[in-house]
């Protein structure tokens, strides 16, 4: 795959799990977060094993090897979900994105520590930079953590280690398992984990009639179904080539151009209003995502530069 299409193939990734807030937000309002997350990874999961199941595309999974998956599939969408969820129950949303906003630091380190990719100083300050224009946005809209509990601060915190955990085991697996082998297995455990907490919810409950009434909304369906379809299978499924391509640390922080996005979805489509530190933030998001990948293709490139030096010397 060639460098650019994987940087297209980013790109997308972005605009998609940007929009995903917008939908996420209209499946909620009919919806409880854990039956919202049931169907939404029913519908990824149906979908791949039907498109792998008729042959369209081969999985060729060695069954024998499931179990050295398990572990991203817990860490995403398992506990990332199931964290943010009942973080947000003790935090509000914005307080949520001030902690998803640090997922690009999270990753750089872990995959430093347990990849030991190695990234420059600009690389690095792009990083960061990144994360300062989402807390810039966010801190300016008035989100702050002086209303959050202790406890839903931790399952945030958690939550977005858990997506770190996630990107860098994802970057090593990619070296022994395809794109589609490591979402079919993602979107299965998604699928499980979800569907059975829904379950337990309503028997526990008693109470069947709130878990069926979203489907009687068409805009419940047509916001699940962009969820479930593109905002998880398709999204996971890029996520996965990218990093099979680019290092942990570049890929995260198109998750804070996916905020970006989300931002000026929110403005075009539910008429919020744009303002100047709108405009400071995404130029200084932006300027990190590109000051990432640039500074991590001309530090590879000085690396294999020098290498083939020291071998022709």
């Amino acid at each position: 795959m060639s460098t650019s299409k994987t940087y297209s193939l980013a790109l997308l990734y972005a605009f998609i799990i940007g929009f995903s807030f917008l939908f996420t937000k209209l499946a909620l309002e009919v919806a409880d977060p854990i039956d919202m997350l049931a169907y939404r990874f029913i519908i990824s999961f149906g979908l791949i094993a039907g498109v792998t199941g008729s042959g369209w595309l081969r999985l060729n999974l060695p069954w024998r090897q499931v179990w050295r998956l398990l572990p991203i599939g817990l860490m995403y969408p398992a506990m990332f979900f199931s964290l943010q969820a009942f973080g947000l129950v003790h935090a509000t949303s914005s307080e949520g994105g001030i902690f998803q906003a640090s997922n690009p630091i999270f990753t750089l380190v872990l995959a430093s520590v347990f990849l030991k990719e190695r990234t420059s100083w600009l690389q690095k300050g792009a990083v960061v930079c990144s994360v300062a224009g989402v807390l810039y946005i966010l801190l300016m809209e008035g989100a702050s953590l002086q209303g959050s509990s202790l406890s839903g601060m931790v399952l945030l915190l958690l939550s977005s280690l858990s997506l770190s955990a996630y990107g860098v085991m994802a970057r090593s697996l990619t070296r022994s398992f395809t794109p589609i082998q490591l979402t079919y297995v993602m979107m299965l455990i998604g699928m499980v984990a979800f569907t059975l907490l829904s379950l337990a919810r309503h028997t526990a409950s008693g109470e069947w009639k709130s878990l069926v009434e979203p489907l009687r909304h068409g805009g419940f369906i047509s916001s699940i179904l962009y969820i479930g379809v593109l905002s998880s299978l398709v999204s996971s499924l890029l996520s996965n080539m990218v990093l099979s391509k680019l290092q942990a640390s570049q890929m995260s922080v198109f998750i804070n151009l996916g905020t970006l996005v989300s931002i000026l979805a929110g403005v075009v489509f539910l008429n919020e209003q744009l303002t100047y530190y709108h405009i400071i933030g995404a130029a200084v998001i932006i300027f990190g995502v590109i000051g990432s990948n640039i500074g991590g293709t001309a530090w590879v490139q000085r690396i294999s530069a020098s290498r083939r030096h020291k071998l022709e010397g």
